[in-house]
C-alpha cells in the first residue's frame, strides 16, 4: 500500500481527494493543507481479531449510579457544567485570545483544594504560569504545572501522578506520536481528543481542554472535536467591559441553558453573584428611553436595562442598530408598534442597547424593548421603579411568559415598584406573597394608556 493523503479544510474540517483554493462548505481561501490518513503498510482490510472484554448487555439489566460530581470550587462554573465537573468527563472551553480562559482554568486549578490537578500548557513557561498565579492570589499545594505538548509524555506524567483533573491549554498545541502533521492541524487535534476521551473514560480522570477559536467564533479544528467532548463551553464578552460570560453549547450531564458572569480585575475573575446589580444603571433621575425588563437565563432570573434611542434619519428610510438584541426581532417589534400602536418610525432611526453588553434572546423582554423606544420616540421618561416581563404578538397582543414567579420574585428583591405582565400569566399566580404591585395587561394600547397617558 503507498502512502495515502487527503487535503483538509484548517476551518471547517471538509476534505477533499485534491488540493482546491476556495473551500466549497465554508468559503474560505487557501485553506486546505495536505495530511497522512495512511501510511505505507496499512490496509483497511487488514482486520486483526482482538479478544473484548465488553459484550452486549440487555438494557434492563444494566444497573445505574449517579454520577460522581466534583466541586470546582467556583459556583458560577458549577451551575453551568449542571452542578459540578462530572469524574471522566472532558469539557471544552473556547472564547477569544485574551477573554480570560486560561486565568479562569488556573484559578480552579488553584481553588480546588485537596484534589490533585496537573495543569498542562503547551503555550506558556513555567515562570509565565507562577506570575499568573501570583496575580489571582491562589495558592494549593495539590496543584502541579507541566509544560509538555505530547500527549503521551502527559498521560505518563499523569500515571506517576494519579491526578483527579487534567487542564491541557490548549488542545491545538498538543501533539500525538501516532500522527505525523504537525501541532493544531485538523488530523492531529481529532486524534489527540480521541486519546483524551479514551483514557478519561479508562481511568475516571476529568479534562479541561481550552480551545482556540476562528476569526468567525467558531472552536477552530474539525467539527468532530465538539462531537467527542462530553461538554463545550463558550468563553465570552465585550472587552471594552469587565463583564464575562460562560454559556454552555453542549453538555451530555446538565442543561444548556446555564450562564456564568464574571467580572474581570486585576486579581483575576471574580464571581458575580447578583449579576441584576451590576446590569442595572445606578441613576436617581428617570431618563427616557430606558425600560427594564425581567430576563431568565438557565434557572437563574436576571433584570436587564434595555436602552433606545431614535432620531429623525437624514436619509428617506431609517436605519436600525442593535447590540445583544436580534435585529430581525426589532423590526417585527417595529413593525407592530407602527401598525397596532400607531407610530409612524419609517422615517427615524432607531438604536437599541442591552446595558452591560450581555447578549440576550428571551422573547420576555419584547415589552421592555417597545416602551424603551416609546420612551425615545415621545421624549417621555418611565419611573426607574417599573419593570416589564411580556412577549409581544404580531397583533399586539401580551403573550405569558414561563417562570413568572421567578421573575416577579427577583423584581421584588430589588425594591421595584411594578411589574407589567401579561393578563395570562395570572392564573394560578399567588400574588400575595410579593410586596411589587402586579400590573396584568392585554395588549400593548393598555400599556401605552396606563404609562403615558
Amino acid at each position: 500500500m503507498k502512502v495515502k493523503t487527503v487535503f483538509f479544510c484548517k476551518e471547517c474540517g471538509a476534505q477533499s481527494s485534491s488540493w482546491i483554493g476556495k473551500c466549497p462548505q465554508c468559503g474560505a481561501w487557501n485553506s486546505y493543507v495536505e495530511e497522512v490518513v495512511q501510511r505505507e503498510g496499512d490496509s483497511k482490510f487488514n482486520i486483526k481479531k482482538t479478544k473484548s472484554s465488553s459484550k452486549p448487555q440487555p438494557v434492563n439489566q444494566i444497573t445505574f449510579s449517579q454520577e460522581e460530581r466534583i466541586d470546582t470550587k467556583d459556583i458560577e462554573l458549577n451551575r453551568v457544567l449542571g452542578g459540578g465537573l462530572v469524574t471522566g468527563s472532558v469539557v471544552l472551553v473556547g472564547g477569544e485570545p485574551g477573554i480570560g480562559k486560561s486565568t479562569l482554568m488556573l484559578q480552579v486549578a488553584l481553588n480546588c483544594k485537596g484534589r490533585k490537578i496537573l495543569y498542562v500548557s503547551g503555550e506558556e513557561s513555567l515562570q509565565q504560569i507562577k506570575m499568573r498565579a501570583d496575580r489571582v492570589e491562589g495558592e494549593n499545594e495539590d496543584c502541579f504545572i507541566l509544560t509538555e505538548t505530547n500527549i503521551q509524555s502527559i498521560f505518563q506524567h499523569a500515571e506517576d501522578l494519579k491526578p483527579q483533573i487534567i487542564v491541557i491549554d490548549s488542545i491545538q498545541t498538543i501533539t500525538t506520536d501516532s500522527i505525523d502533521s504537525s501541532p493544531g492541524s485538523i488530523s492531529q487535534i481529532r486524534e489527540c481528543a480521541g486519546e483524551i476521551q479514551m483514557y478519561a473514560k479508562k481511568e475516571g480522570i476529568a479534562f479541561f481542554l481550552v480551545g482556540h477559536i476562528t476569526k468567525d467564533g467558531a472552536i477552530a479544528g474539525p467539527k468532530i472535536l465538539e462531537h467527542i467532548v462530553d461538554t463545550v463551553l463558550q468563553f465570552e464578552g465585550n472587552r471594552h467591559y469587565g463583564y464575562r460570560m460562560l454559556r454552555s453549547i453542549k453538555n451530555r450531564f446538565g442543561s444548556t441553558s446555564e450562564l456564568g458572569i464574571y467580572e474581570m480585575q486585576s486579581t483575576g475573575l471574580r464571581q458575580v453573584n447578583n449579576p441584576s446589580e451590576i446590569l442595572l444603571s445606578q441613576r436617581d433621575e428617570a431618563l427616557s428611553g430606558t425600560a427594564i425588563a425581567a430576563t431568565i437565563e438557565g434557572t437563574r432570573p436576571i433584570l436587564i436595562e434595555t436602552q433606545a434611542l431614535v432620531a429623525n434619519s437624514n436619509y428617506g428610510t431609517g436605519q436600525r442598530t442593535s447590540t445583544g438584541f436580534d435585529l430581525r426581532r426589532l423590526s417585527m417589534l417595529l413593525a407592530v408598534l407602527e401598525k397596532r400602536g400607531g407610530f409612524k418610525l419609517i422615517n427615524k432611526d432607531v438604536f437599541l442597547n442591552i446595558a452591560g453588553g450581555i447578549k440576550v434572546d428571551d422573547p420576555a423582554i419584547d415589552l421592555a424593548v417597545l416602551v424603551s423606544i416609546i420612551s425615545s420616540s415621545e421624549d417621555l421618561s418611565i419611573s426607574s421603579q417599573y419593570c416589564f416581563a411580556a412577549e409581544t404578538g404580531l397583533s399586539g397582543e401580551l403573550r405569558p411568559v414561563t417562570r413568572i414567579d421567578q421573575r416577579i420574585a427577583e423584581a421584588d428583591k430589588l425594591g421595584f415598584e411594578k411589574i407589567f405582565i401579561s393578563k395570562y400569566n395570572i392564573k394560578g399566580l399567588d400574588s400575595s406573597r410579593f410586596k411589587i404591585e402586579i400590573i396584568p395587561l392585554s395588549n400593548i394600547e393598555d400599556v401605552l394608556r396606563y404609562i403615558f397617558s
